[in-house]
């Protein structure tokens, strides 16, 4: 018998990389989305690209989804991914923010 677990797979850092990418493209999508992530971060909607560039932004995207459940699930069902694997990018693009937890 086969045990499964809730426990997503770890996800590589380049796999996480690329979830976010796809996540920054599914806010730019959705203008309300786009425009609470440029609210919530600070960042000026003609230097987005700029902010794109540097380090910890891409993991600030998954942050900003991990962070609200129903852009979570309506990403991930967009995606063709779990909600538990995006979460496992986002802790893969922000170790720091998980190394407290046992």
């Amino acid at each position: 018998m086969i045990l499964r677990t809730n426990t997503p797979r770890p996800v590589s850092r380049d796999e996480a990389e690329s979830l976010a990418i796809e996540a920054l493209g599914f806010l730019a999508g959705d203008p309300e989305l786009l425009s609470r992530f440029l609210a919530l971060t600070g960042i000026a909607p003609d230097s987005l690209r700029a902010a794109a560039a540097q380090p910890g932004f891409l993991g600030g995207v998954l942050a900003f989804v991990a962070g609200h459940e129903k852009t979570l699930t309506v990403f991930a069902a967009a995606a063709g991914r779990t909600p538990e694997t995006i979460a496992a990018a986002h802790r893969a693009l922000n170790p720091e923010a998980f190394s407290g937890e046992c």
